[in-house]
């Protein structure tokens, strides 16, 4: 029989065990990764003027498909990141700024606001015409704005354990190519899938996420027609063939990479039944490159952040920026800064461009990434036109205007250098070596 010294002391120790054995339980607990995403739909009603860039929307008169906000929340310990799409043109920073300064839990920086690029929504650039007035409808885009933030706060809120599968390959079939240079284009497909790991969805994806560089202008703005394009379909076939919400985030697709709707006899179908072909087809792609993925337990979640400053040289985008209603902010010297990110989620590596950028600059960033697979997020944090580098701008006549609609021929050049600082100074993703 043990004395009560040795009693007294034999619960200590346990306590000790237990509080040891409870700290670790916590401390496991909190590094759990987590995904969650939520939807909103913003298609107006009634229907506003489409716009597919620079000049006076065209008046819609049906739709084809819906436009949505799409959000997915990325969690590990205490670090949290929010990506969003939203069908539209582009997301200017002073509307992306005004919906995180609604959500709650995930710090402003982490939070990254990209847009689809369709040519068939509504202006959300507040493009000025010669007159200086602009047909944006800004008590619609501030419903877009606080659809953002709902959108990531409900997929917060209800994010959940789970794995990632994680993987890049090439897409096949007629998708893609560039109008300028037909082979000139990136045709991997990178896909990022959450899936949970508990709960009555155990086993089914919570989020698949598409990254592919593409102009989605099969229908285009002429046509009275507000459309997601074939972003929509995306979407739809792959929640429909694999459970879950699906996001779409383009990426290096500027001048010109563009649906391949091309026909016989130089024709083109621009038609919703195209849009739909081409959807469709780069969702099964999509599933087709993920599916056979290794699951990764607990990934890393990494997040940084660099604000950079492009100088406004193109008078027509001075013009743009500096007669909007939506009041763009301009530092000293006719400068803008814009928010670019890095990401490591698992295995992917993610750097966003805030602006279109040529095929050139999307292939040299990546191969300078540290991750088996890399990712450029396009028009996101922002939408400053065209970037092309310094030895392209105004170089060929097919490039006058891409040239005009950029913000200069150093925007590049700054872009690269410090999408190159900002890998450097980054962890690598996971499994690089």
């Amino acid at each position: 029989m043990r004395s009560p010294t040795m009693f007294l002391a034999y619960m200590k120790k346990l306590v000790v065990v237990l509080i040891l054995f409870g700290l670790t339980v916590v401390s496991v607990s909190a590094q759990v990764f987590k995904a969650g995403a939520a939807v909103r739909l913003i298609t107006p009603s009634p229907l506003l003027p489409v716009s597919g860039g620079i000049g006076t929307p065209k008046k819609a008169v049906e739709t084809k498909g819906e436009l949505f906000v799409r959000a997915c929340v990325f969690e590990r310990g205490s670090t949290r990141i929010a990506i969003v799409s939203v069908d539209n043109l582009g997301w200017p920073s002073v509307l992306g700024n005004k919906s995180r300064a609604l959500i709650k839990g995930i710090p402003p920086e982490n939070i990254l606001i990209g847009a689809t690029h369709t040519h068939s929504g509504p202006d959300a650039y507040g493009f000025p015409n010669e007159k200086g007035e602009s047909f944006a409808d800004l008590p619609y885009l501030d419903k877009c704005v606080h659809a953002i933030a709902d959108a990531v706060n409900e997929a917060l809120a209800t994010a959940s354990p789970a794995t990632l599968k994680i993987a890049v390959g090439d897409a096949k079939g007629q998708i893609a190519y560039n109008y300028y240079a037909p082979a000139l284009y990136d045709p991997r497909c990178g896909v990022i899938q959450a899936v949970a790991t508990s709960g009555s969805t155990a086993g089914k994806p919570i989020v698949t996420l598409v990254n592919y560089a593409i102009h989605p202008e099969v229908i285009g703005s002429d046509r009275g027609i507000l459309s997601p394009d074939l972003c929509g379909p995306l979407c739809q076939r792959i929640e429909s063939k694999a459970g879950g919400v699906a996001l779409f985030m383009n990426g290096a697709q500027g001048g010109m990479v563009t649906a391949d709707n091309r026909r016989e006899g130089g024709k083109e179908a621009n038609t919703w039944e195209e849009c739909t072909r081409i959807g469709e087809l780069l969702a099964d792609e999509a599933l087709r490159i993920v599916t056979p993925a290794e699951p990764q337990a607990n990934p890393t979640v990494f997040c940084t952040v660099r604000n950079v400053s492009f100088p406004i040289e193109s008078d027509v985008m001075k013009y743009i920026v500096k007669n909007s209603p939506l009041k763009y902010p301009v530092a000293t010297g006719d400068k803008v800064v814009a928010q670019v990110n890095l990401l490591n989620v698992g295995s992917a590596q993610i750097l966003t461009i805030p602006g279109e950028a040529l095929p050139n600059i999307g292939y040299y960033i990546k191969r300078h990434m540290h991750a088996p697979v890399p990712l450029l997020f396009g028009l996101t944090n922002d939408a400053f036109g065209y970037m092309l580098t310094k030895v392209d701008f105004n170089s060929f006549k097919r490039y006058e205007y891409i040239s005009r609609t950029s913000l200069g021929e150093n925007t590049a050049e700054i872009y690269i250098e410090e999408a190159l600082k900002l890998i450097a100074g980054s962890p690598k993703a996971d499994g690089y070596k």
